[in-house]
C-alpha cells in the first residue's frame, strides 16, 4: 500500500492519506474544495467549488500515476440536492466525454460554507 498526497503541501488536518494505491487501484479521500498549495477555501460558488475538488483529485491521481481519464467511480456530497444541476454542468465541462460511474449523496450543512465533497477510485495508468 502506497499513501500519496500533493507535494509542498501540508496534507490533511485529520488522521487520514488523501489517497492510497492498493493492487492497480486508487482511493482518493473526499475532497473539499480547499486549494492545496495556498490553503485558501474556494466558497464562492458550487461551481467554483465543485471544480476545484475535482482538480484536488486530479492532482492527487497524477500523483498515484494515472489522471480523471482512470476514474472508476466518483461519490458526490452535497449540502442540498437542488444543487445538483449546477455540480452536473461543472462536472460535464471537467469530465468530458469519460462518463465513469457515479453517485450522488445528498448530505445536510457541511462545517464552514463548503457545499461538496469528492471522493473516487481510479485504476493506475493502464
Amino acid at each position: 500500500m502506497k499513501k500519496i498526497k500533493i507535494p509542498n503541501t501540508s496534507g490533511p488536518k485529520g488522521h487520514y492519506s488523501p489517497a492510497v494505491v492498493h493492487n492497480g487501484l486508487i482511493f482518493v479521500s473526499g475532497q473539499l474544495p480547499i486549494d492545496p498549495e495556498t490553503g485558501e477555501e474556494k466558497t464562492d460558488s458550487i461551481e467554483t467549488q465543485t471544480e476545484q475538488c475535482l482538480r484536488n483529485v486530479e492532482d492527487l491521481l497524477k500523483e498515484a500515476g494515472s489522471d480523471l481519464g482512470g476514474v472508476l467511480k466518483f461519490t458526490i456530497f452535497v449540502s442540498d440536492e437542488s444543487l445538483w444541476e449546477a455540480v452536473n454542468e461543472t462536472y460535464k465541462k471537467i469530465m468530458g466525454r469519460h462518463k465513469p460511474a457515479r453517485a450522488i449523496i445528498p448530505v445536510g450543512k457541511f462545517r464552514g460554507d463548503f457545499l461538496i465533497e469528492i471522493e473516487a477510485i481510479a485504476a493506475v495508468k493502464w
